[in-house]
């Protein structure tokens, strides 16, 4: 790797955790608590860092949705098919867990912050694209039902991740949340029983809760 290479790639790991702090800030006590003093203290970045980024505060709320996020890899050949759903689903997790953060995903959903409509166009309306694209595929091919709802179909999705990632201890399994998913969502889009259980019952609760 070379030492441009490791440069960008430390920059965007802490551009990284600049936004996912100030959304965590966002959800905690509002846009209006954000300041660069809060966000140094939780995120753990210096001050120095993010006042090099940013003038003030104000310049860093204008300027955190003009960051670049990586896009996810190409899905538009999936076919449809119950493997294809799984790993669409499992691309989607990967995509909020590794870029803005799962809990920030529902912060920004319920947010009417225009500060932070440019990561919404970034981070989730082109997730929402690929499955609405992959949805459409399947109807075309007689494969899903018709009067399907792309985008009810996303928010049960993205209400999964956020409930679990809320429940759970520690970081969710992907895998089994991608095959617990697939197994509820494959009957419902296609008529058709789901082809392999999902590890325990789709209803049981693994661990008491309160």
């Amino acid at each position: 790797m070379s030492a441009t290479t490791a440069r960008e790639r430390t920059r965007e790991e802490t551009d990284r955790k600049i936004l996912q702090t100030m959304l965590e800030i966002a959800a905690s006590r509002g846009v209006g608590a954000i300041t660069i003093e809060e966000v140094a203290r939780r995120s753990g970045v210096a001050k120095t860092t993010i006042y090099r980024r940013y003038r003030n505060s104000d310049d860093m709320l204008h300027k955190i949705g003009t960051l670049e996020m990586a896009g996810s890899q190409d899905l538009a050949n999936l076919d449809p098919s119950r493997d294809s759903l799984r790993l669409l689903l499992e691309r989607v997790r990967e995509r909020f867990t590794t870029g803005i953060g799962i809990k920030a995903v529902s912060v920004l959903l319920s947010s009417n912050s225009t500060y932070f409509s440019g990561i919404i166009d970034q981070a989730i309306v082109p997730e929402l694209r690929h499955f609405s694209d992959f949805i459409a595929r399947g109807q075309k091919s007689g494969i899903f039902r018709m009067g399907l709802h792309p985008k009810f179909l996303f928010g049960t999705i993205i209400g999964s991740m956020v409930a679990m990632q809320a429940l759970a201890e520690g970081t969710p399994d992907n895998d089994s949340w991608s095959e617990r998913m697939t197994a509820l969502l494959w009957p419902a889009i296609t008529d058709q029983p789901s082809e392999r259980p999902a590890r325990g019952s789709l209803g049981s609760v693994e661990a008491p809760i309160g």
